[in-house]
Parts: structure tokens; C-alpha cells; sequence
């Protein structure tokens, strides 16, 4: 089960009115982006929801024009190329075989970030189309308006597009096999929505079933008597904010976890995480921690990320920290700044965004770590949280 933005990501990408809106209604056979002969139409970047045969459910995004003009222009052009950290796969669409240095130096940005990429040479029902390549990447041709050569694109598109975008790595399968029982601790607290579980319970539960296993899903304060009156199971995976109370229930034999560190060992950046988060004994007075939240929500006085976390960690390391928030996938200031970064699970991200969202941080040096290894650290049980992970 994914989350409405853990999806493999396309972007769209061209000078304007090379046909990138049109592009989109003809892969979906719908009218679902603006389209208009005045240049510049698409201003911001705007994502449609897809299905393409052989890799499901996508997300496209449509981007403004990458020859944009004037001041406004430029701005209209930097939002399209912060979409490079979002995405999976990128197409560029071209007109008469023109490829000039803003195309040149978008390829060298796909490059930059490592991203599979199409060239995609629109309205050849206008020219004679010919054969091209750009750099080894041989040019496909369609026309947006009679609907030639789309087939082949989309074939090309599930040729190209890695599958790590849309085949999910198993949550548990390193660790569970067929008919294993293992225990969900999920406290219902503020932080729960109204008559549902969060969704790293569900796609555990889910994960579980798929693994020909077992799921036993309690609250924290039924552990203890279950572990009493039943067999061992085979896990343990506890919501981290009960960790200090769950762990006083299972015993040592039994292996104990979180979903939020199971969720940073599928696709966080997991190893960083294991180095990064010893470093808040480092902290000292006057240090910046970003907390860096993948999705946005309406905060609580009991909020995990904005109330919880800072709050423990100014007890654990007794130092007078500063702490700043950024939700959504939203530009992160200075890094440089910043003493540690801690990031939420990123249940509702793709890998890929979760590990650009990661990258400056790691690229200068500074400590990273996640809600759920941070949790553990600070209750004085990190080692045995990472412990089923630390070993694969």
C-alpha cells in the first residue's frame, strides 16, 4: 500500500509551447492539462495522477517552460528545476529536432541527479521525422495530435524507468517468513486519525499479509499479558513513542523494533542514519536541529515532530537547542546551519525523494537521523531498535 505520493514521479520538461501539456492528454486520452497556443501557459509545476500499463500508478508533472523570459520567468524556471529532486524518471520534449543549450544544460541536470531520461522530438506529423540521437539517447518521435509514436514512448517509458520506482521493497521479508506471528504495538493517541490506524501501521499490516505471516495488532498497555499468555513471536514493532514503555514488556530473546525505523531501513538512508544519530550526545548549547517532515498536517500539543521530539531531546542532552520545521517537500534554508537534521519516516515520499531531500545535508558532513532511531537513542535503546537491520 502506498501513500498518494509514493508513486514513480515523471516530470515533463521543454521549451514552451513544445507541447509538453498536450504530451500529457495524449498519454492519459483525457483533456486533463491546460492547453493554449499563447507561450508560457503552464506557469507552476502541476502533477497528475496516471495509470501506465507495466508500472501502475504514476504521478506526472507538468513544468513551465525551461526558455521562460523576465524576472517572473526565471522563478517559473527554478520550481520546474526543484521537480529534478522529486522525480524518477524525466522527458524532455523538443520541436524540429532543436536541441540548444537550454536543453543542453537540462540533460547535464539530469545527469547531475542521476535521472533516467527520454528525448521526445513532438509534432513530426508537421516534419518529415528522422532518425536522431543527443548524446547516445536516441530521439523517439510522436505527435501529440494524431497520437503517433505515444505507444512507443510509453514502452520506452516502462523500458527506462527504474523499477526500485515502483516495485516497493519489502518492509519485513529479511526478517519474517511464513506463518511467523509478529506484534504491532500501536497506541491511539491525539496523533491517530479519527477511526483509522497511521498509515506505517497499515502498510505494515499489509507487508505482513504479503509475507504469508501474521499480524497481532495491540495497544501498549496489552503487551505484557499477551506476552504472557501466548508464544513468543517472532517480532516485535512498536509505535516509537512507546518504545520506553514496550520495552519493558518484551523480553531481550525477543527481537524489538519500531515502524519508524523499519521505515527508515526500506528507504531511508539507513547506514547515515546509524552513524548519525549517536551525535546528538555531541549536541552543545546554541545548536540548529532541522526537523524535516514529508508530509503536511495540522499540529497537535502532543505533535511527534514539533512538540515530542525537541522536547526530549533539550532533557536528553540537557543543552539549550534551537529547532526549526519544514514540512512537505519544501526548500530547506542553509544547510549549513544546522548542528543534526532528523527526518521523519517518509511513509508518504518516494526513496527518491526522501534521499534528495537528505543529500546536502549528508554531502556537508552533518549528523542525520530519523524520529524513530532518535526515540530509541534517547530511551537508551538504539542498539536494540537497529539490531534486526544493523546485521542484513
Amino acid at each position: 500500500m502506498k501513500g498518494r505520493n509514493d508513486k514513480p514521479h515523471i516530470g515533463i520538461f521543454g521549451r514552451r509551447n513544445n507541447g509538453k501539456s498536450s504530451l500529457i492528454n495524449a498519454i492519459t486520452g483525457q483533456e486533463v492539462a491546460i492547453v493554449d497556443a499563447t507561450a508560457g501557459t503552464t506557469t507552476d509545476p502541476v502533477r497528475k495522477s496516471i495509470e501506465i500499463f507495466g508500472i501502475g500508478p504514476c504521478i506526472i508533472i507538468d513544468t513551465a517552460g525551461i526558455d521562460d523570459e523576465g524576472a517572473v520567468g526565471a522563478k517559473r524556471i527554478q520550481k520546474s528545476l526543484e521537480v529534478l529532486k522529486t522525480i524518477d524518471l524525466a522527458i524532455l520534449v523538443i520541436t524540429d529536432y532543436e536541441v540548444g543549450i537550454p536543453e543542453r544544460q537540462l540533460i547535464e541536470q539530469f545527469r547531475q541527479f542521476e535521472l533516467p531520461y527520454l528525448i521526445v522530438n513532438n509534432k513530426c506529423d508537421l516534419t518529415a521525422p528522422r532518425e536522431m540521437e543527443v548524446d547516445d539517447c536516441k530521439v523517439l518521435n510522436v505527435s501529440t495530435k494524431t497520437h503517433s509514436g505515444i505507444d512507443e514512448m510509453l514502452e520506452e517509458v516502462v523500458r527506462v524507468m527504474p523499477e526500485s520506482a515502483y516495485r516497493t521493497r519489502s518492509l519485513l521479508g529479511d526478517l519474517i517468513g511464513e506463518g511467523d506471528e509478529v506484534l504491532l504495538v500501536t497506541p491511539i493517541d491525539t496523533e491517530a486519525p479519527e477511526g483509522r490506524l497511521i498509515l506505517p501501521q497499515v502498510q505494515t499490516i499489509r507487508d505482513i499479509l504479503d509475507n504469508e505471516a501474521v499480524a497481532i495488532v495491540l495497544k501498549e498497555d496489552k503487551v505484557a499479558d499477551y506476552l504472557q499468555n501466548h508464544r513468543a513471536p517472532k517480532l516485535v514493532v512498536t509505535d516509537s513513542q512507546a518504545f520506553h514503555k514496550v520495552e519493558k514488556s518484551v523480553p531481550a530473546s525477543i527481537p524489538l523494533t519500531g515502524f519508524s525505523v523499519v521505515l527508515a531501513h526500506q528507504k531511508g538512508e539507513f547506514g547515515a542514519y546509524l552513524e548519525g544519530t549517536p551525535k546528538l550526545r555531541d549536541l552543545r548549547d546554541g545548536d540548529r536541529i532541522l526537523m524535516l517532515e514529508s508530509c503536511t498536517h495540522l499540529t497537535s500539543c502532543e505533535d511527534i515532530g514539533r512538540v515530542k521530539l525537541p522536547r526530549l531531546i533539550r532533557k536528553f542532552t540537557g543543552k539549550e537547542l534551537q529547532f526549526d520545521f519544514v514540512s512537505g517537500l519544501n526548500q530547506i534554508p542553509d544547510i549549513q546551519q544546522y548542528a543534526m537534521v532528523i527526518q521523519c519516516g517518509g511513509c508518504m515520499v518516494t526513496r527518491k525523494q526522501l534521499k534528495e531531500r537528505l543529500r546536502p545535508a549528508i554531502e556537508a558532513g552533518i549528523p542525520v537521523s530519523n524520529y524513530g532511531m532518535v526515540l530509541a537513542y534517547v530511551n537508551g535503546i538504539f542498539d536494540r531498535a537497529v539490531a534486526p537491520f544493523a546485521a542484513l
